[in-house]
């Protein structure tokens, strides 16, 4: 018999959603980054074994939306809770359960499918204050199991997945053996430049970043990659933060996109990187669609 089903990652900005969904299937498919909503859209990763193909969906950040983007990045996750067999509510074991977790435990019990609930980064907390926090989070709804994990060490994982396993249906396989993300190579790329540009810059301009691949093609007689990608900030002043003095901080953005996506994609590439002006692109519909955050 094989098993097959869809799983999808529910819980807070900055729990470990992303740093979970690398661990499980052994690869990076998420971008990780310790600013809060990082992952702006659904991206799948694939575990597949000889009897079983696990789907694995991380979902934005559950969070009170000041924006478009943010209720179309919070609407993208509660639409994902109601299509899966399975979902495992993430929170974080080092901190004890507040209002926006009881929301989405709340929330959580209004679905038909069981959830798993994982509480990750044990290793930020004591045995003592991770029991005490552990009766808290298991009060708060009704789980069909509960983990105690740490997503960045790898721990515990494995009883995880076997529990997973045992809770999908039968069903065919979905993807190829090797596939590990439905994602194409331009989202993949994209996102690995936004996640360079995130701890070097401050304040809002993380949050009003959004990347394009406007080319991504095999230089005519050479094994060499050009990517050429529009990096899309809300306003004026924000052009300068994100280029550096002296293009340093573009510069360092690139040398590093640029050594990932090489390792990732087997070739030499050029990466050129542009910095543009989309004002308040965030809370426009058609620059929502144009930018890949609205279907």
């Amino acid at each position: 018999m094989h098993r097959s089903g869809f799983v999808a990652l529910i819980g807070r900005p900055n729990v470990g959603k992303s740093t979970l969904l690398n661990a499980l299937v052994g690869e990076k498919v998420s971008i990780i980054s310790e600013r809060p909503q990082t992952t702006r859209n659904q991206v799948r990763a694939v575990l597949t074994r000889d009897s079983e193909q696990i789907i694995f969906i991380d979902t934005p950040g559950l969070h009170k939306p000041k924006h478009k983007l943010g209720s179309s990045m919070v609407q993208k996750a509660r639409n994902t809770m109601q299509e899966v067999d399975l979902i495992f509510y993430i929170v974080e074991a080092n901190h004890a359960p507040g209002y926006g977790d009881s929301r989405i435990a709340e929330l959580l019990q209004t679905v038909n499918s069981p959830v798993f609930l994982i509480l990750n980064k044990i290793d930020l907390v004591s045995e003592e204050r991770l029991a005490v926090y552990s009766d808290l989070y298991k009060k708060m709804g009704s789980f069909k199991a509960h983990f105690q994990l740490s997503a960045l060490q790898g721990t515990n994982l494995k009883p995880l997945i076997d529990a997973t396993v045992k809770m999908l249906p039968e069903g065919p396989q979905y993807y190829p053996p090797e596939m590990i993300t439905d994602q194409p190579e331009q989202f993949i790329a994209s996102e690995i430049i936004r996640e360079k540009i995130i701890p070097l810059t401050r304040q809002e301009v993380p949050f009003s970043v959004a990347v394009v691949i406007e080319e991504m093609k095999f230089r005519t007689g050479s094994e060499l990659v050009d990517i050429r990608a529009d990096i899309f900030v809300e306003r004026k002043s924000q052009v300068g933060i994100v280029v550096g003095k002296g293009g340093s901080l573009l510069k360092d953005v690139g040398i590093k996109a640029r050594k990932e996506l090489e390792a990732l994609f087997g070739h030499q590439i050029f990466l050129d990187l542009r910095v543009k002006v989309k004002r308040e692109w965030r809370n426009r519909e058609e620059d929502l669609r144009r930018l890949g955050y609205e279907e």
